[in-house]
């Protein structure tokens, strides 16, 4: 039998092993495989909402094993780190626990057909201390470090008043994109809650200043100027710092430095500034790759040098055509780029000729908490795109990680789900105190 092994169970790779589990393996067509380092799935776009607490990631993640049951594919546990393509293998690392003791041993998995849906990772463009005094918010689990940083900074200031001439927590974002905003919105949020569960000492307006630091002379690149100005507007009203045009040149322990002269000491450092694709996709037996670490393909999302091996989303470079720019590495892209794949595998199972992919860029949104969200829809009218704000806004950004569940659950079990939401949120405290 035919083996379709996919590497990656993000929001791409995930809805991919579902379209074809549906369509190939409930009929023993094709025998599909998911290959992930993680055993539970969490939607990336709400990392920045467990990093602020203002969702238990626990209550979203699902499970790959029980995925994988319900929708007729197979999932193994581990990481890959090399290839084989003369012998069509994988090679996956072996998984430990906490310890240090081993759970599987390094191995071996043959493919037919391989998928490569590896996402990405942040990019710190080899910024001196990055890497030992940043968090970078790639994994649950480390917007769950963060979360657990930013509580019990917030207990040490409800254990007593200051000193004299000590200053606030400071948390600096680096990176102006939407998951610097994102989390700036969300942290402030977090700090006002937090305040009314009884913190005696602990003040946000006294005790916690969060700093945006930005390359771009404005936030939100990719948003129209009226809307990024808007969200810049908004934010410096909830008190939020803004350096725009200042490149960050290294990260110390006591805070980060400008390349200006410029220096935010800082308790917190989130680096959200760029990504990349895996280190080890750069030479990954023969396969050509870009400078930052991605898999080149034909728009049909074939390797240029092996035509067995797909690869979509962030960890891939595809074409668009007409000398245009690549498919952006965004969730959209990714959900389009899985819904063709689906079809194109089906396809090439029959011996059939493969569709290439067009992105449709369907606009972007950008959540502020509570307070506010912002978008673009592009050809939501024949003259181009339409802007929107507020409540409007709030419920598109809502219903695309609606639209994300759906694809993976169907849409009873997101409907029983969301009602579970809703009771929790009545239940359970506003955000994660713990």
């Amino acid at each position: 039998m035919h083996r379709i092994v996919i590497v990656g169970g993000g929001a791409g790779g995930l809805e991919l092993a579902v379209r074809l589990g549906r369509k190939l393996g409930r009929k023993k067509s094709a025998e599909i495989m998911l290959v992930d380092a993680a055993r539970t799935h969490l939607w990336k776009p709400l990392l920045h909402q467990v990093a602020a607490g203002t969702l238990n990631s626990r209550a979203d993640e699902v499970e790959y094993l029980a995925l994988a049951r319900n929708h007729h594919f197979l999932f193994r546990l581990g990481r890959m780190d090399g290839l084989n393509r003369a012998a069509k293998e994988i090679h996956l690392a072996a998984t430990l626990d906490e310890d240090g003791s081993e759970i599987l041993p390094a191995q071996s998995l043959r493919y037919d057909t391989l998928v490569l849906a590896l996402g990405s990772q942040t990019n710190d463009f080899n910024t001196p201390g990055v890497r030992e005094h940043c968090i970078m918010l790639d994994t649950p689990a480390a917007a769950e470090r963060f979360h657990q940083r930013l509580i019990n900074s917030c207990l040490r200031a409800q254990n007593g008043a200051r000193e004299p001439g000590q200053g606030r927590h400071t948390v600096t974002i680096i990176g102006g994109g939407a998951t610097g905003v994102e989390l700036s919105a969300e942290l402030h949020m977090t700090a006002r809650i937090l305040s009314s569960y009884g913190l005696a000492n602990f003040h946000p307006e006294r005790d916690l200043k969060i700093v945006i630091v930005d390359a771009a002379p404005r936030l939100l690149q990719m948003l129209p100027e009226r809307l990024s100005d808007a969200v810049a507007l908004e934010l410096r009203k909830l008190d939020i710092e803004i350096h725009g045009n200042e490149r960050v040149v290294q990260v110390t322990p006591q805070g980060v430095q400008m390349a200006s002269g410029k220096f935010i000491p800082s308790g917190m450092v989130v680096w959200a500034a760029g990504i990349k694709g895996a280190d080890f996709l750069r030479d990954l037996d023969g396969l050509e790759s870009n400078r930052l670490n991605q898999l080149v393909v034909h728009p049909t999302m074939q390797s240029t040098r092996d035509p067995a091996i797909f690869a979509f989303g962030d960890c891939a470079a595809c074409p668009q055509g007409d000398g245009a720019p690549n498919v952006p590495p965004r969730a959209q892209a990714a959900h389009q780029q899985a819904a063709l794949l689906a079809k194109s595998l089906t396809r090439l199972l029959a011996g059939k000729s493969l569709p290439e992919f067009r992105f449709v860029d369907y606009g972007s949104l950008v959540s502020m908490g509570n307070y506010s969200a912002v978008g673009s829809l592009m050809g939501a009218i024949a003259s181009g795109s339409v802007f929107i704000e507020g409540m409007l806004a709030k419920w598109m950004y809502w219903w695309l990680h609606k639209h994300h569940q759906i694809a993976i659950n169907g849409v009873f079990h997101t409907w029983l789900a969301t009602w579970a939401e809703t009771i929790n949120r009545v239940s359970n405290p506003r955000i994660k105190l713990h």
